[in-house]
């Protein structure tokens, strides 16, 4: 039997909350190509990084602009600063949950764990989206990088976490739905599971997850077991 990890935190985007509001809102701005959310996605989290690894910091919601100024331009179709910006504030801020997280993050606190929410966005979006989604209740803190002046999967935004929160970095879970996240804190030294949701994979070069399950009650129904 397992031992429980002290702190569970968890990525939002994706893992917490549904992006099908999204994928409709940046489609639209895209001349109706939904199918171009993954691109916008990717290339948004490839620029958090070479941000990131600059050493320059911009909040995310500024990069997912850029990303879809840039995404646009590759459509031929032009979308201003200011445009890309608001787009982005409007569909971030209004996601719903996936419909077993609620269930799930309840099943997590009867069973004693503290529950952290662990995110690239801003500290102000995070509670805009909490607060919209009806999550605040269920977490015990809720931490953006912005402290760290970069992004995850950095290591050091691993190791911030764990200092926020005074446990030692083994003592530490991610929850995500996404690979480069669960490697980051992997090699960072935690522990992870892997939220399967539709279109994402675990990194096939990092190490070992220790939980993989298609969503988080499923994932939930396993760390209960845990000592």
């Amino acid at each position: 039997m397992k031992t429980k990890p002290k702190v569970l935190f968890f990525d939002v985007n994706e893992t917490l909350l549904d992006l099908t509001k999204v994928q409709k809102k940046v489609g639209g701005a895209l001349g109706g190509r939904e199918d171009l959310l993954s691109l916008w996605f990717t290339t948004m989290l490839q620029y958090s990084l070479v941000t990131s690894a600059s050493g320059q910091y911009k909040p995310f919601g500024h990069i997912g602009a850029a990303a879809l100024e840039m995404v646009a331009a590759n459509v031929d179709i032009f979308i201003s600063e200011e445009e890309a910006r608001k787009i982005i504030a409007e569909s971030m801020g209004n996601l719903p949950t996936h419909p077993e997280v609620k269930e799930a993050l309840t099943q997590l606190k009867n069973a004693g764990y503290k529950l952290v929410a662990f995110t690239n966005s801003s500290k102000g979006g995070l509670k805009k989206q909490f607060e919209y989604a009806g999550l605040i209740e269920y977490f015990d803190e809720m931490l953006s990088v912005e402290p760290t002046g970069k992004f995850k999967p950095f290591t050091e935004t691993y190791a911030w976490g764990a200092k926020q929160m005074g446990v030692e970095l083994e003592e530490c879970m991610l929850i995500a739905a996404h690979g480069w996240d669960v490697a980051g804190a992997l090699w960072a030294g935690w522990r992870a599971a892997f939220i399967g949701r539709p279109g994402q994979q675990e990194y096939p070069l990092a190490p070992k997850t220790e939980i993989v399950a298609p969503d988080l009650k499923k994932a939930a129904d396993i760390l209960v077991t845990y000592n």
